[in-house]
This record gives C-alpha cells, structure tokens and sequence, in this order.
C-alpha cells in the first residue's frame, strides 16, 4: 500500500519530502485525521480579523476600517466556528430528514445532480438501502461486466475510517485491485464503483471519492481479514450515506474550489494527436448530446480532470463514419488518473445507453488503433466502439 505522505498530487508516487518528516506536517497530518483541520482555517481568519481590530482600537485612526469592519468579521467567523463545532463535531443539530430518491431524473440529470457529499448524517443506511446498494456492488463488480480479466472488490465497511476532508462518514466502500499492478484492473475500479455511485445517487444515497485522503492504516485495521497486503492494493474509498445540512465552513469553501471544470475544447479532441477539439454540436458528433456533459463534470482526484478523449474516424468509400472514442490520461499517474478515466467511461457508457446508442468497451492494440505517432501523454487506455457506425 501507499501512504498519504506517499502520494504526489496528480496520484503518483513520491518520495517522503524533508517537509513531510517535520513536526509541523505531523502535527498537520494529526489534526487532518483527528478531524480538526477543518476548524483551523476559520479559527485563525476570525482571530486575525480580532487582532486587526484590536490593534485599530488602539490606535484610534480610522474607526470603522480598523476597528468596526475587521470587529465584525473576526466575530461572524467566531460565531460561525462556534455553530460548527457544536452541529458537525458535536452533533447538537436537528435531525436530518431521509432524503428522497431521484428515480424521476433521466440518466443525464442523475449524474448532474450528484455532487460530493462532504458532512455526513449521524443515521446509518437504512436495510432497504443498504441491500439495493450492496446489489448495485454485485452486478457492476461482475468478471463479464470488466474491461480486464483481473478481479477487483468493493468491500463494504462500517466504521469511522480516518478520512479528511469529509466530516461524519461512518460507512464506505473500500475499493481493491490485485496487489500486482495492472492498469485495467485500476479503471475498473473507476468504472465500477462509479456506476455503484450512480446507483446511490438513484436512490437518494450521497457518496465522496476518497483517495489521498483515507488514512491506509485505519483502512486495513477495519477491513481486518478482508484484506491481504500480500494479494490486495487499495486504490481508494467512498463514503456512503445522508447528506447532513451542517457542514463545517472550511469545507463548503474546499467545495466551492473545486467546482469547476474545463471547457469541452480542453477534453475532447478530432484526433489522435490532441491538436484538434472536437466539433461536438455537429453530426455526427452531435448526436451523442450530453455525454461530453456527464464526462466533462466527472469527479476527480483533487479536481486534476487528467482525462481526455479522442473521437477516431474511419474511412468507407467517399464517406467517413464514426468508428469510436479513445480515452486517454493526460498524466503518468498510476493511480488516480487511471480511476478518473474510469469514472469517465462509467458516464460515456450510462449516457450512450440512455441514448439508445449501442457501443462496448475494449482495450485495443497499436494494430486495432491503426495509430502511429501518436504522443507520449496524452496516453491511451481504452476505447468505447460503436456497435452501429454514424455517418458524417
């Protein structure tokens, strides 16, 4: 297994930096999973804002920028801390009511709707849902419903695992691929548990990609016997639960971050080579509606977005017909980018099959490809073929 002070950014390994073995990036990595961090950011604003008004009072130049205006902030942060503490970490809140379910959305607005649940309710699964969740597990984890011929596992798992930065999480699915690496075992679990997120959020179930930031020790000490570090890897983990109304401040601003995406012309190209974007609103790519939507609000780890995906083409008589889609990771992470473009192929298969647009996934060779020259990076993966060519 990796370690958190293992991990690069865009999910590669790393060596342990000189920063990472000082006493303040342990005491960093203390309060991240002892779930205090999320305070320190608004507990440090608000006695800046204090100490500024102080300061000002005691100079007694320009009252209301140095004392009123920098008084009131330190003390709505304050205010705000104080609110957090008690409803998230203490849970002196309101009961949340159970969510309803979205079976009225279509496919496209189901994916849209689903947003990373960052708090939490106190409440468990109820059994209904447990046992349709834990179904959606056993039909997406299927050898016939992989790309590849490993096997991976979603391991469910009730307990506090230590995970930053989502606050409340007490159930998870711990996603394992062969400790051997294997890069197609690691996109089916993208794919796979991406579809199980789907499902969830059908069923009114919040869920939250973790990966860099589940704590790997607590992870093994509470899938106990599951887990072999001899035979299994785990890639990462996803909370599963009700969404809490209350969530600390630090994180609603973490989400607000990491909400945006590229544009289209950054994700999907005309060629192999990524010089060209794809003219996505004209046939026959436009008959594929809003798959590039779906693909293009994908999570991923630390919002990297290192998917891309490239529309190839091929040659009938004096007319050219969509042959497939390549989907390609745009760093040489091992790890995240190939779950992220997982996550990517989950969405472009939903999409397409509530479109009505026959097609399968498969690994192809250079010869299959007909590709030469193509760069380094972006690096190709998979493809989604269609089953029924459309014509330009």
């Amino acid at each position: 297994m990796t370690t958190q002070a293992g991990l690069r950014r865009d999910g590669g390994e790393r060596p342990t930096s000189r920063l990472q073995r000082s006493a303040l990036w342990r005491l960093k990595v203390r309060l991240q999973f002892t779930g205090w961090l999320q305070y320190i950011p608004n507990a440090a604003a608000a006695l800046v804002f204090l100490a500024v008004a102080a300061v000002g009072g005691l100079i007694g130049a320009v009252p209301l920028l140095l004392f009123w205006l920098p008084a009131g902030i330190g003390m709505v942060l304050l205010a705000i801390l104080v609110f957090d503490l008690l409803t998230v970490r203490l849970g002196v809140c309101p009961i949340d009511l159970h969510p309803e379910r979205a079976d009225g959305l279509d496919a496209f607005d189901l994916m849209r709707s689903r947003r990373s649940c960052r708090s939490f309710q106190r409440r468990n699964l109820t059994d209904a849902d447990r046992a349709e969740l834990m179904d959606a597990v056993r039909r997406h984890t299927r050898p016939d419903r992989l790309v590849g011929s490993r096997p991976i596992r979603l391991e469910y798992v009730a307990a506090p695992i230590t995970v930053w930065p989502t606050v409340g999480a007490h159930e998870f699915l711990v996603a394992i691929a062969p400790h051997d690496y294997d890069r197609t075992a690691i996109i089916d679990v993208g794919r796979s548990l991406e579809k199980v997120v789907i499902d969830a959020t059908r069923m009114g179930v919040a869920t939250c990609w973790i990966g860099p930031g589940a704590d790997q020790r607590s992870i093994a000490r509470h899938l106990g016997s599951r887990f072999d570090p001899e035979r299994d890897h785990v890639v990462c983990v996803c909370a599963v639960g009700y969404r809490s109304r209350f969530e600390p401040l630090t994180t609603r601003g973490m989400e607000l971050m990491q909400h945006r995406r590229y544009p289209l012309e950054r994700l999907f190209f005309a060629d192999p080579r990524f010089q060209a974007s794809l003219p996505v609103d004209e046939p026959p790519f436009s008959s594929f509606g809003r798959c590039y939507e779906v693909c293009q609000w994908s999570p991923s780890s630390y919002n990297g977005q290192t998917t891309r995906c490239a529309a190839v083409m091929e040659q009938v008589g004096d007319r050219e017909r969509l042959e497939r889609f390549d989907f390609c990771a745009a760093t040489d992470s091992r790890y995240y980018a190939p779950v992220a473009l997982g996550i990517w192929v989950a969405n472009w298969e939903t999409g397409c099959e509530a479109l009505g647009t026959p097609g399968h996934v498969a690994v192809l060779t250079p010869g299959q490809r007909g590709v030469t020259g193509a760069p380094a990076l972006p690096r190709y993966d998979v493809s989604w073929v269609a089953d029924r060519r459309l014509a330009t």
